[in-house]
């Protein structure tokens, strides 16, 4: 799936290092060193964005390189999931908005990060 490339020009704008990849169909976004919200640790880290339906059934999906230890508990319920040749782990956050942009969709993401 191709991407309105103003949309990814925004995104490596915010984040110059940002590489986009694809695997079994889906297209992934690796945003190395995000800044996460106040309160968190690690302070930054590796990230991968999922802007479309996941196979684990959600429509759009953050993954981390590891688990955020944070101000409030999250489910974190994906563990060490292979994408890109790199464990991953997410927590059960749904963004249900439609016609999101990538940056909007990012944030809204990290959102369940913040205190």
């Amino acid at each position: 799936m191709e991407f309105p490339p103003d949309q990814v020009e925004e995104l490596k704008a915010a984040y110059p290092a940002v590489l986009s990849a694809e695997e079994g169909g889906i297209v992934y976004f690796l945003i190395p060193q995000l800044p996460l919200p106040n309160g968190n640790s690690p302070s930054v880290m590796d990230v991968l964005l999922c802007p479309t339906a996941d196979r684990h059934g959600y429509p759009s999906r953050l993954f981390f390189a590891q688990q955020v230890q944070s101000t409030k508990p999250l489910n974190w319920n994906t563990n060490g999931v292979r994408i890109l040749e790199r464990n991953w782990y997410a927590y059960s956050w749904k963004v249900t908005q439609q016609g999101l942009r990538l940056m909007q969709l990012l944030a809204l993401h990290l959102k369940a990060l913040q205190s």
